[in-house]
């Protein structure tokens, strides 16, 4: 179901690889504080011993996804987005599907693992796409600032 951003105006130019790097910087840092506060309450469940295995790692990485796909099906916006004024958008421009999520948080893993190879891929086309872009249907736009009333 197509849900239209209701602020969206005319045509939104693509986000450039500079301002997408940076919002990914931010992003990683609150995931890092979200996996110290799941860390730290983990391991009072613990005992105070430390926690390893697979069901800890599946934890880290459902809890992440969650993170993104929370803010990208609720407002299409990460807070590392909302401060560089990105957004991510269904191709038709409206809010993206939690499978959409899925599809680019799951593409995300080699884009970074191969150098970036699979961001770096948007320098070569007019579209300015990543590979989590074509694969999910979607695109990060850059949005115009806000004016100040």
């Amino acid at each position: 179901m197509h849900i239209p951003f209701p602020d969206s105006p005319r045509v939104l130019r693509p986000a450039s690889l500079a301002r997408r790097l940076l919002a990914m910087i931010y992003d990683t840092l609150l995931v890092v504080a979200l996996w110290m506060v799941l860390g730290a309450v983990a391991v009072g469940l613990n005992g105070g011993e430390a926690v390893t295995g697979p069901q800890w790692k599946t934890l880290l990485f459902v809890a992440t996804y969650l993170f993104f796909a929370y803010f990208w099906t609720r407002s299409g916006q990460t807070l590392g987005m909302l401060a560089w004024n990105l957004r991510v958008q269904s191709t038709a421009g409206g809010h993206i599907s939690w499978t959409q999520s899925l599809i680019r948080f799951i593409v995300a893993g080699p884009s970074l693992a191969l150098a970036g190879l699979g961001y770096w891929w948007m320098l070569l086309g007019d579209e300015k796409l990543t590979w989590g872009d074509r694969a999910s249907g979607t695109r990060i736009v850059q949005l115009e600032k806000k004016k100040k009333a």
